[in-house]
């Protein structure tokens, strides 16, 4: 599999990502081990998680996922065939939350402990942090890396001013600069990625992992009706994408995957993977059949005119696609 830069990093990374927010959510252990086992074996080896992954399912506190991903390094022996990405910034608890110098140092030896590793690839801020000066966040992460426990670092949810004055702050500082951008960015969610974030990342050669890549599997082609919506636990996330413009998404991609013997999951993973500004789409799956599917968006290629379609049928009002 051809790898790609993520950008300044020096880390290469498979043009998909695996998105962990599924482990001890939606995936029990031994399935995620299955999953990750397929993964690796097919060839990619880029892998998401964060500290608060799945705090939100019934029972959960936060750290499930990557406690399920250091007990599968344990068990695989495959760390260092992984480029491993966390985050950290989201509430935990009421006490446990932001982008203090001192919570970033204290939070990333519980994630290290729960991913039984001594090295994390990709340290990402999970949400911008307004109460926090950039320079004290920055200057956690430049201790961080000078210790080796972070090779490199990435911003998740930055507006586009925020994430140029980050950018900024490193270089009068002298501290590691943010390397990637994780937007939520897809065939539907195109406005506010390309209207802000995007020139700040192309212009300083950031890598670009968007996360709901499937729109909460609104892309994939099952949630057609509100009736379809009760069949899943992601079904809340969807209903603001069955509407007009939602439906013309659907209809292309439906034709697309006739036309290209493909499915509709596949052709929105293709799509992203095809942006300039894109290094890798991040995408879930609970079953070896979905990542299998998943999978086969990496070796397809869309060529310029399925990509006009795919553009026209998801214009948004502010901008020509």
């Amino acid at each position: 599999m051809k790898l790609r830069k993520l950008g300044n990093s020096g880390l290469e990374v498979s043009p998909l990502v695996f998105g962990g927010n599924v482990f001890g959510w939606t995936v029990d252990e031994p399935t995620s081990f299955r999953l990750l086992d397929a993964f690796v074996g097919a060839g990619c080896n880029f892998i998401d998680t964060a500290d608060v992954y799945s705090k939100w399912a019934p029972g959960n506190k936060g750290g499930e996922s990557e406690t399920i991903l250091g007990n599968w390094f344990k068990r695989s022996g495959k760390r260092k065939q992984v480029v491993l990405a966390t985050k950290v910034g989201m509430e935990m608890s009421p006490t446990q939350k932001g982008l203090s110098k001192a919570y970033i140092l204290r939070e990333v030896e519980d994630s290290l402990k729960r991913l039984q590793t001594d090295y994390i690839d990709l340290y990402q801020s999970h949400t911008d942090d307004a109460e926090t000066p950039l320079a004290e966040t920055l200057e956690a992460y430049s201790q961080l890396v000078n210790q080796g426990k972070v090779r490199a670092i990435g911003a998740s949810n930055y507006k586009a001013d925020r994430l140029k004055e980050a950018l900024q702050t490193s270089q009068q500082h002298g501290f590691p600069q943010y390397q990637s951008l994780q937007p939520n960015y897809n065939l539907y969610d195109r406005a506010d990625y390309e209207s802000g974030p995007e020139a700040v990342c192309v212009e300083n050669g950031l890598g670009v992992i968007p996360y709901f890549s499937l729109a909460s599997g609104f892309l994939t082609g099952k949630y057609r009706s509100e009736a379809d919506l009760a069949t899943s636990k992601r079904g809340q996330f969807v209903k603001k994408y069955l509407n007009d413009r939602g439906l013309k998404i659907l209809g292309v991609l439906d034709e697309l995957a006739k036309e290209l013997h493909s499915t509709p999951a596949r052709i929105s993973l293709a799509w992203l993977m095809a942006r300039p500004s894109i290094t890798a789409p991040i995408a879930s799956a609970t079953s070896l059949e979905q990542l299998t599917d998943l999978l086969c968006a990496v070796e397809l290629k869309l060529d310029a005119a399925a990509v006009a379609r795919l553009n026209q049928a998801s214009a948004y009002a502010s901008a020509a696609a």
